[in-house]
């Protein structure tokens, strides 16, 4: 009672925070540990997710996947084993910056940044599966049309290169869904004012347009695909921005 009363604010001394902050720093190297081995052990049916996109390419021509150098296979289930891991671990990470962070955070400021989280999560799991099982089919059936490749010549595909091909643009199509949300949480922070952002919105375009270019492969299926998506949410962010009154000048 006696020490609840000489520190009624619950204040950690600085060396408390160094040890907590080393603390979750080596729960989270852990658990990268521990989900980076389960995924290489499980590497074979991760990659296998990967691969199934090019079944349509299989059945429709002569190809397969194949290896190029005798470490390929190796090195590719470590990468996936690395790249798996971090991801499957995230929550923790999330988990453990929050549980630092938070105890210097008032009421609200908790409050927005758990509903900020959920709405990444809904974002992550739309952007997942608009990726894998609406643009990336989409892309490789154009980029591998019969039209485009005479009929005596088959496909010989590289393992490593297109398994992360898939597994890349996934990942960028993940980050760029995040950017609306970034842009909102400015526009409630006031650092961006909303109808700046609004006057911005056809260079905004561009750059969305542009931004597609560069994440997705050269064909305009899954430009638009990441592209149209993005300007939707870029709009509605600003929509939501005029609900709540974020970003008043």
């Amino acid at each position: 009672m006696a020490h609840r009363e000489k520190n009624p604010g619950k204040v950690m001394p600085l060396i408390e925070h160094i040890r907590e902050l080393r603390n979750l720093i080596l729960v989270s190297m852990g658990s990268f540990i521990l989900c980076a081995i389960a995924s290489f052990v499980f590497s074979d049916k991760i990659i296998g997710l990967f691969t199934s996109q090019f079944n349509s390419v299989s059945s429709a021509v002569e190809s397969k996947l194949v290896v190029t150098t005798i470490i390929e296979g190796f090195s590719a289930q470590i990468k996936v084993a690395v790249y798996a891991g971090f991801i499957l671990s995230l929550p923790v990470h999330i988990f453990n910056i929050l549980r630092f962070t938070f105890p210097g955070l008032d009421k609200r400021q908790r409050r927005a940044i758990l509903w900020f989280l959920f709405a990444s999560l809904v974002l992550i799991v739309f952007g997942a599966y608009l990726a894998y099982f609406r643009i990336v089919p989409l892309a490789i059936g154009f980029l591998t049309n019969p039209y485009f490749i005479p009929k005596n010549v088959g496909y010989l595909l590289n393992y490593q290169t297109n398994i992360f091909y898939v597994f890349s643009f996934i990942l960028w199509s993940l980050a760029a869904l995040q950017m609306p949300l970034v842009m909102e949480i400015l526009l409630m922070m006031n650092i961006l004012k909303r109808k700046a952002v609004f006057r911005a919105s056809r260079f905004v375009i561009v750059g969305i347009f542009v931004l597609a270019a560069i994440i997705t492969p050269p064909d305009f299926i899954s430009q638009l695909g990441v592209a149209v998506p993005l300007t939707v949410l870029y709009f509605l962010a600003i929509f939501i921005a005029k609900i709540f009154k974020f970003g008043e000048d």
